[in-house]
């Protein structure tokens, strides 16, 4: 976000970060992303982000803090997030009280979103059914292959693959609940904005074994262990399904015959009058040619932009929850970056 902003967005000014590492405490953010310094430096302090004159935080951690969010909040702060928060209304109570309290102590605003759970799961479900009559079921399908995701702390330590595939299932640690959870209140979003009148949503998961070795990045993935995850989100109405969020994800190339194939990247298919689909696939360029890395990389840059992009919206939001169905569309603010644009 940073170089994004710096390239990009000459509406926007940096005015701190914060880093997880000691060693990087202290280090212009310029220098941390490969570019001259700009004068501001990093702090590892939460207190010292809590002292800076900012409209927004940009809130992308991979261990989320209700305490941390609230007390930026409290703050004055509004809070962009692609962590968790997709939907406040069906988080747990006193969390949501808090987080709540803290927007109308700071007159701020709190936002969730991304890509999936976000645009894919939220925005665009919305946006297809403005041309439906009716609404039979929803479902969303991701297909993804982590072997190519460098960020193996993720893939091996929080996602458990190349683990016993008992481990594997929606509490079988913090981080999967987590994950899970957040995915379950997506299918609650979904339910809430288009009138589904769900009684619940249920996660289930099936962990398949690696029929060989495979070396993924410093990490290998032994035979035997779990190389394949299903997921799949269910939210039911007198136990009929009407939404499902399906993630199929897989490391070392190997994919379960007995599992469905969609397309890689996302299939949204909405079942009713009339029905529709849409996939939708993550790329560097279409056109020309680029390196694994920069494919991968894409999806994080649509992760990023999607709360980048809606940090205006959020600012002008009223104090409390803005969820992806009450701002208003967002969309890109440097576009084709036209330098004789009007202002």
């Amino acid at each position: 976000m940073v170089t994004t902003i710096l390239d990009h967005r000459p509406d926007l000014e940096i005015v701190g970060a914060r880093v997880y590492s000691p060693a990087k405490a202290g280090t212009d953010i310029g220098t941390l992303v490969g570019r001259d310094p700009i004068g501001v430096k990093a702090t590892a302090d939460l207190d010292e982000i809590l002292a800076l004159r900012a409209d927004c935080v940009l809130y992308t951690p991979r261990n989320t803090s209700i305490d941390e969010v609230c007390a930026i909040l409290s703050s004055g702060k509004n809070v962009a997030t692609t962590a968790f928060l997709f939907h406040p209304r069906r988080i747990e109570g006193a969390d949501r009280d808090r987080v709540a309290a803290a927007c109308d102590a700071g007159g701020t605003s709190v936002h969730g979103s991304g890509l999936n759970p976000g645009n894919l799961s939220g925005v665009l479900p919305l946006a297809l059914s403005g041309m439906s009559r009716t609404i039979d079921k929803i479902t969303l399908q991701e297909r993804a292959d982590w072997s190519v995701y460098e960020s193996t702390s993720i893939t091996f330590d929080n996602m458990a693959f190349g683990q016993p595939v008992e481990n594997i299932s929606p509490s079988a640690n913090e981080f999967l609940a987590f994950n899970s959870g957040i995915f379950t209140e997506q299918v609650w979003f979904l339910a809430d904005a288009l009138n589904a009148g769900i009684d619940e949503v249920t996660a289930s998961v099936e962990a398949v074994p690696a029929q060989q070795d495979h070396q993924i990045f410093d990490h290998s993935l032994r035979a035997g262990t779990t190389a394949g995850q299903r997921w799949i989100w269910t939210g039911r109405r007198a136990d009929e399904p009407l939404i499902e969020i399906e993630a199929l994800w897989t490391v070392g190339g190997e994919y379960p015959e007995h599992w469905p194939t969609p397309e890689h990247g996302w299939t949204l298919t909405i079942e009713g009058d009339p029905s529709m689909r849409a996939h939708f696939f993550a790329l560097a360029s279409f056109t020309r040619a680029a390196s694994m890395a920069e494919h991968v990389r894409s999806a994080s840059v649509a992760t990023a932009m999607q709360v980048l992009n809606a940090v205006s919206a959020i600012c002008a939001a009223p104090p409390g929850f803005a969820t992806t169905a009450s701002l208003p569309l967002i969309r890109s603010h440097s576009g084709f970056n036209n330098p004789l644009r009007q202002p």
